[in-house]
């Protein structure tokens, strides 16, 4: 059974970069995190996961307020900015429920 979180939202984005890609994506996404290391949006957590391919990123989004603060980002706006050249195909971005969490969510 899902677990009502209120106006918590979640979002999960998974794709693949190139080989070539991978090391300048790592850079793009550690800028985002700088930013957010500044503006410190209230009600938003963030996580961002290399998996062991050493291809594949996984962001996950967690947003308790109205406001998404990423697209305000100028480092995130570059960080989307030529996505589609470091990937393999489109990223795959979807809503999600939580089921069960312990100490994460």
């Amino acid at each position: 059974m899902p677990v009502n979180l209120g106006m918590t939202r979640i979002r999960v984005v998974r794709y693949t970069t190139s080989a070539q890609a991978r090391d300048e994506n790592a850079r793009l996404v550690s800028e985002v995190y700088s930013a957010l290391a500044v503006t410190q949006p209230d009600e938003f957590r963030y996580a961002t996961l290399l998996l062991d391919d050493d291809a594949t990123f996984i962001h996950l989004a967690v947003q308790d307020g109205l406001d998404a603060p990423l697209p305000q980002l100028p480092a995130f706006q570059e960080f989307q900015r030529d996505l589609g050249s470091r990937v393999l195909a489109p990223p795959d971005g979807q809503s999600a429920t939580v089921v069960g969490s312990y100490r994460l969510l």
